[in-house]
């Protein structure tokens, strides 16, 4: 899709994330939250995607992994989901950023921005889908 199908600007889409970002940075993380005073992955990519594109989500990672269209590596840009394999069973979600980096809500650290290309999350990566 061309990012002329997006229904918001790259800028606008930037600066909303990096708002709905600062907003929620360091909440702590809580399996089945939804608040800030704690959320998890997909509560989180929800919020976000409700906030800044007027998109609902499914509620789970399950259910946002089966939504949207999956998109190659190379094609991910700014606002594409992206997920990974944690363990069996156990599958996270967080929002690309651009430049290797994604934010999402960390079991570890709550809300943040890590990196696509450190090694925890490179060998558990497992697919992009985009929604818009």
């Amino acid at each position: 899709m061309p990012s002329s199908d997006r229904t918001i600007s790259d800028q606008a889409l930037d600066q909303a994330l990096t708002q709905l970002y600062r907003q929620w940075q360091g909440t702590p993380y809580r399996w089945g939250g939804t608040t800030r005073q704690g959320i998890d992955c997909s509560a989180y990519t929800q919020h976000v995607y409700q906030s800044a594109l007027a998109t609902p989500l499914p509620r789970t990672t399950h259910g946002q992994a089966k939504t949207g269209y999956a998109i190659d590596y190379q094609s991910a840009r700014q606002g594409d989901l992206v997920f990974f394999h944690i363990r069996p069973g156990l599958r996270h979600v967080g929002i690309f950023l651009g430049g290797q980096r994604f934010m999402h809500a960390s079991a570890s650290k709550g809300v943040t921005v890590s990196r696509l290309d450190n090694p925890y999350w490179q060998a558990r990566f497992w697919q992009f889908r985009r929604y818009f």
